[in-house]
């Protein structure tokens, strides 16, 4: 599904930008080239993010153990980088523009195409961006995202070139101000995605997304299930990596312990459709863990249950088992 919609969006970019550019070449208004230069970087962008969207669904092999879904936040990477110098080069032409003014031509037929590709990027933009959502592929989200602040600048150069119309072209700098305000929206944008793919290079905790695992299991606790800690959770495409300590009774033997595990990674798969890679280390308990241990008439307790402690960021997070803090010298 990501790899169609993205070819979509490939071909979709070399419409638009061909129709922004025939826009530019009728109205030589500075506005409109930078909506026709920030399509540029949608066509580089679309097909670089559809090869990056084929290699990253390829199967793990020996030197990718991990798989290739890093391949997605690479080509955020040059996405963002793409978005900030296609602003770079917009500044220095409307700045070019302002000292040096020069006349604009055909601006209704110019504004009728560029309002028709902006609806088009919108629409694109929503589906793109809702369906990299719900298969968690960053490379759709970021597609998505850039095709709808294409959409909302496109509006502003609509309106200023709906203000040159009115009176006619008596506000020649209007031309370059509208290109100069939306230059930094631009730019913000591709900071924004440059900066999500470095994270992911970079293997920062997603903490939503680790809230979202540890609500899950929290919810789903079994009483065998005494604590949880050291989790690591990493988005790699649509791939989820989940690394964590498991704390059982000691006493359990392995086919209890693998019991156990199997419905912990039953349980998450079911609620991120099977797209997620397990490593369980298995703990056994210790003697102060007995007050927060809810398993019913255990033959080793050796103090009296007070309370399951609930888990949260704070505690799964860290690599330490729960109640160590409190137990016995």
């Amino acid at each position: 599904m990501p790899v169609r919609i993205q070819r979509y969006i490939a071909i979709l970019s070399v419409v638009l930008f061909l129709a922004k550019m025939l826009a530019w070449h009728l109205t030589h208004s500075v506005t409109v080239l930078t909506d026709a230069l920030e399509s540029t970087v949608n066509v580089v962008a679309g097909f670089l993010g559809l090869f990056s969207i084929i290699l990253a669904n390829t199967p793990r092999d020996s030197n990718h153990p991990y798989g290739h879904g890093k391949a997605e936040f690479l080509s955020s990477a040059v996405e963002g980088t793409l978005i900030i110098i296609s602003g770079i080069v917009i500044i220095y032409e409307a700045v070019r523009h302002l000292i040096v003014p020069h006349q604009l031509e055909k601006l209704d037929t110019g504004l009728l195409i560029v309002a028709a590709s902006g609806g088009v990027n919108f629409l694109a933009g929503m589906y793109a961006e809702n369906k990299g959502k719900k298969s968690n592929s960053m490379i759709l989200v970021s597609a998505g995202k850039h095709l709808q602040t294409d959409a909302w600048s496109t509006v502003a150069i609509i309106i200023g070139l709906v203000l040159l119309i009115l009176t006619h072209n008596r506000w020649m700098w209007l031309d370059s101000a509208v290109a100069l305000c939306f230059s930094a929206i631009i730019m913000i944008t591709g900071y924004k995605v440059l900066r999500r793919s470095i994270s992911g290079i970079m293997d920062e905790m997603d903490m939503v997304l680790l809230k979202e695992v540890i609500d899950l299991l929290q919810k789903s606790r079994m009483p065998e299930w005494i604590d949880l800690h050291n989790m690591r959770v990493i988005q790699y495409g649509s791939m989820m990596h989940v690394d964590a300590h498991m704390t059982l009774p000691w006493y359990y033997k392995v086919l209890d312990a693998e019991r156990e595990i199997q419905a912990l990674e039953k349980l998450i798969k079911a609620h991120f459709d099977n797209q997620v890679e397990l490593f369980i280390h298995i703990d056994g308990c210790l003697p102060y863990q007995c007050k927060l241990c809810a398993v019913p008439d255990c033959p080793e307790r050796q103090h009296v249950f007070q309370q399951q402690l609930a888990w949260t960021i704070g505690n799964v997070w860290t690599d330490a088992k729960h109640g160590e803090n409190d137990k016995e010298t």
